[in-house]
């Protein structure tokens, strides 16, 4: 896939934007206090509503509430639920409401059928790829093709004025698995699995060895967040690919890129690590790679001298030479049991927004910049301000620590938290992970004022001042490195927000603001200002 990285913003800006508004929400979601006896009992009501849908928020939210009886339904609830899991082997399912039950205090986690330790043994069981060792092989980097495959999606005949054309997507993968297991990216595939997708379409793999046959293969999990996609073909791999640790890699170092540009199979480029930690997708970071990479590529292995894949290629941009990207091999390695389990993957969070914190240069946790009402986060207790320092039992100092705990941990699921609040004592809470949505900042923006908002949207805090006109703001705080920041305001402008449009899809925001510039010496300015409703800055 090639992709106009750079000029998403740009091209986005002439697209028409509907829903034109400055909407505030009807209400706001503030804590209750549990104190009240009436507000405990409504809350208790609407847990025991909750119980059959979803046991596990039932038994997170009763935790909250802090009343005995209900904890002791909804821990039956979920006991009952993990039971059933274990008699279906559902190891992956087992595992998430284990945890949750541990994150909450259960006193009766140790007498469950099955220990974490169990569970996590058998959710990596039969898993491809999960139990190879990194090759030190000493081959010859060519010989290294063979593991390699063209994926061919057949998507019958497009018609396009009154004639019929052949309409096919083509890409790469890799075996990781001597029964026919195939890595792929989510985008080679996706019309495939696309619920919104009509029409015809077939998926087929070409080996390396023999490029006039085309074989049969199915879509067994995927990932559009992070592009990936595990394919199953019945036929034997003539070489299995190990995994290394893009983590050895520096700028600079030399690696290998084999796939299928424009339909040429058994391609190989190679280059080396221009940067690492680049943010192009919403959840984590990727590598970028200078080895020639082409349309037909995508999904194809990045690997090292010694054949051990250390990245996918997923993507690179036509009008720029050189400037091409590749997904680090260890989200794969992370979520392979989930991709193996079938089906999309569901990614979680905790309705939050922040940056890493920095003290003396060095990374000491993630500052929450901004909590959604009524999100996770928001109702276990947890403020803008705080300083995430661990979470799920691993230390977090940084965004993508996060990030990674969170990828690991399917969402309705319970994790434990440690943070450290203005006053530095530390704190400790369990809170549920949520399904992540599509588009985060526009459930943000649909659950909270605007002058909250759009410090995650934008990267700005805003004060109302004026009474009679929702309108009428100033800019409190501004976020390094923001859409706001990066757009030339300063902190103490005035601005009105004369308009608010969104796109069909609900990806991105248009707003007209009206400023007073104290960078341009208080010069009256309307702007347009685009932002993505998506960033790798929620969590």
């Amino acid at each position: 896939m090639k992709l106009g990285l750079l000029s998403i913003f740009a091209i986005s800006a002439l697209f028409f934007y509907s829903c034109s508004s400055i909407k505030q929400p009807d209400s706001v979601y503030e804590t209750p206090d549990f104190t009240m006896e009436d507000v405990k009992k409504e809350e208790i009501k609407r847990i025991e509503a909750l119980l059959d849908k979803n046991p596990v928020q039932a038994l997170w939210r009763a935790t909250l509430v802090k009343d005995s009886d209900i904890q002791a339904k909804c821990f039956d609830a979920v006991v009952t639920e993990f039971e059933k899991e274990i008699s279906n082997k559902n190891w992956f399912a087992a595992l998430r409401l284990h945890k949750s039950l541990a994150a909450v205090g259960y006193e009766g986690v140790g007498n469950l059928s099955k220990s974490r330790k169990e569970l996590e043994s058998l959710c990596l069981e039969n898993v491809p790829g999960v139990k190879m060792k990194s090759s030190s092989s000493s081959d010859k980097v060519s010989s290294y093709i063979a593991g390699t495959v063209t994926v061919w999606v057949d998507r019958g005949i497009r018609i396009h004025n009154g004639m019929g054309y052949a309409d096919r997507v083509i890409g790469s993968g890799f075996f990781i698995s001597e029964n026919g297991y195939i890595i792929t990216n989510h985008h080679v595939i996706a019309d495939l699995v696309d619920p919104k997708t009509e029409g015809y379409s077939r998926l087929y793999i070409k080996l390396a060895a023999d490029s006039d046959t085309r074989i049969p293969a199915k879509v067994v999990g995927w990932d559009p967040v992070l592009d990936l996609a595990l394919l199953k073909a019945e036929v034997d791999a003539a070489y299995v690919f190990s995994f290394g640790s893009s983590e050895d890699l520096d700028v600079g170092d030399k690696i290998y890129a084999i796939g299928s540009p424009v339909g040429l199979e058994r391609t190989l480029t190679s280059g080396i690590v221009s940067a690492t930690g680049r943010k192009l997708f919403t959840l984590g970071s990727v590598m970028q790679i200078d080895a020639a990479v082409n349309s037909g590529n995508s999904g194809g292995p990045c690997i090292d001298r010694n054949g051990n894949v250390q990245a996918i290629v997923f993507a690179g941009m036509l009008q720029y030479e050189g400037l091409n990207f590749a997904i680090p091999v260890e989200y794969l390695k992370s979520e392979l049991p989930a991709l193996y389990s079938g089906g999309k993957v569901e990614h979680s969070w905790i309705a939050s927004y922040g940056h890493t914190k920095k003290e003396e240069g060095k990374d000491v946790g993630l500052e929450v910049q901004y909590v959604m009402p009524g999100g996770s986060a928001h109702r276990a207790g947890i403020s803008v301000g705080d300083v995430i320092i661990a979470a799920d039992g691993q230390p977090v100092k940084t965004l993508e620590d996060m990030q990674n705990i969170l990828i690991r941990n399917a969402a309705r699921g319970i994790i434990l938290v440690k943070y450290k609040n203005a006053n530095n004592e530390e704190k400790e809470c369990s809170v549920y992970l949520a399904s992540r949505p599509e588009n985060p900042g526009y459930v943000i923006y649909s659950s909270d004022i605007i002058a909250n908002s759009f410090v995650p949207i934008y990267g700005m805090k805003l004060v109302a001042t004026s009474t009679t006109s929702k309108k009428k703001y100033s800019i409190e705080q501004i976020i390094s490195g923001s859409v706001a920041d990066e757009s030339g305001f300063s902190e103490n402008d005035p601005v009105d927000i004369r308009t608010i449009k969104f796109d069909d899809e609900k990806t991105s925001v248009y707003a007209e603001i009206y400023a007073k510039n104290r960078k341009k010496g208080y010069l009256d300015v309307s702007m347009a200002v685009v932002a993505a409703l998506d960033s790798p800055y929620y969590f």
